[in-house]
């Protein structure tokens, strides 16, 4: 076998958006690309804010000497100091530019983090529906994933179950707020009691527990809803994040990891970071664009625009009479799925040219993600499918 048997079975497992992506440039190519509803990609098609571009621009008519050379693995001090002081504001406690280290998207934050606190065998916690990422993360370092459910009525933590699973091999708990898939937020009471049961754990179990909070989403959130930050619930938490949606850079790759002041040993944790940013082979991220975010740190898309969108399918998918829970905040649906197995639902909406992912993508069967961060043009077109879809499963 030309790869490992390992790596064969991850794909398998991590197939599903890839699966229903695939099968959208099938049917574009044959209806065309307007008659083709495809929800599958969290890929947003809204353009950067106009700040972005205008620094863009000035910096290319402008370009400064060794702007394109090597830095401090963490990134050019100036940009982890303009992070600092918005987390800052966020935390509403002082966060330095030593606690910031500047990587290649959440993805490579999260990778850096688990390779500087994991060792073989140990366990992550992760809660469920999930971002499928998170178990090969986990995996790259040597650690092994442990799945909690999160309440199924609303999506929202469930410590008691989290409790119960955190053992002797325990060594995080990753948190996704707002969530991919549901759109919840966690609220700042759930949190507290989180940090507080991690406190008494940590004492019996004579053993640093982190939360490694996953926040790409942070800044899209809905009718006033405040994302609270981990730092004030938590001690030994990691902000994982990237540009990728507050900015629609996703193809940038530009993100960093904040490390809770607070934290057991923070400076040492650092310099392992910082370390693991160099030998994990990303050795800084992209010069150009920690220039570029440096003065973007208080800007962010349109996100009325956002909410808008969130607004015509949550109503018109209710009307129909499929039951989910109100996204609080990012760009997704997690609708229950009117069919017993979420598969086949995703195989009928394929039908009416309607492109989902089953929720067994996200570890939660029997639901499906509909991703909003599409033309609100396309959005509107699809209704009239998905009046035949809800016919079709006898929703109405």
């Amino acid at each position: 076998m030309a790869i490992s048997t390992k790596v064969s079975g991850f794909i398998e497992r991590a197939s599903w958006i890839r699966k229903m992506f695939e099968e959208g440039s099938r049917l574009k190519a044959i209806y065309g690309e307007d008659q083709v509803f495809d929800f599958t990609l969290g890929n947003p098609s809204t353009e950067p804010p106009k700040a972005f571009n205008k620094a863009l621009q000035e910096l290319a008519l402008n370009p400064q000497p060794g702007m394109h050379r090597y830095m401090n693995n963490a990134g050019y001090p100036e940009t982890r100091e303009a992070v600092a002081r918005h987390l800052s504001k966020v935390a509403q406690s002082p966060v330095e530019a030593g606690h910031i280290i500047m990587t290649c998207g959440a993805g490579g934050a999260l990778n850096v983090t688990l390779k500087t606190i994991l060792d073989p065998g140990d366990e992550v916690i992760i809660l469920a529906p999930y971002f499928v990422e998170y178990i090969f993360y986990v995996d790259n370092h040597g650690g092994t994933t442990k799945t909690v459910p999160t309440r199924k009525d609303s999506f929202q933590l469930d410590i008691d179950a989290i409790e119960a699973a955190i053992g002797p091999k325990t060594r995080a708990i990753i948190i996704n707020s707002p969530n991919n898939p549901t759109g919840v937020i966690y609220p700042p009471e759930d949190l507290q009691t989180l940090g507080d049961m991690l406190e008494r754990k940590q004492q019996e179990l004579d053993r640093t527990l982190f939360v490694l909070s996953d926040e790409p989403y942070a800044r899209l959130s809905y009718d006033h809803a405040e994302v609270p930050c981990i730092f004030s619930h938590v001690r030994n938490a990691v902000i994982v994040t990237s540009h990728s949606k507050d900015l629609a850079l996703p193809g940038e790759r530009i993100g960093y990891l904040a490390a809770n002041p607070a934290m057991d040993e923070v400076q040492k944790f650092m310099e392992g970071a910082i370390f693991c940013n160099r030998v994990l082979g990303f050795v800084n991220a992209p010069a150009l664009m920690q220039r570029l975010v440096a003065g973007l740190q208080d800007e962010s898309v349109d996100i009325a625009d956002y909410q808008a969108k969130r607004d015509v399918l949550y109503n018109h998918l209710s009307a129909l009479g499929f039951r989910m829970v109100k996204p609080q905040g990012g760009f997704y649906l997690f609708p229950e799925s009117p069919m017993e197995d979420d598969v086949a639902f995703a195989r009928l909406t394929q039908e009416h040219r309607v492109l989902v992912v089953p929720g067994q993508g996200f570890g939660t069967p029997g639901y499906f993600r509909i991703a909003y961060c599409i033309p609100m043009e396309t959005i509107q077109a699809s209704l009239p499918a998905w009046e035949k879809i809800a016919r079709d499963t006898g929703l109405c």
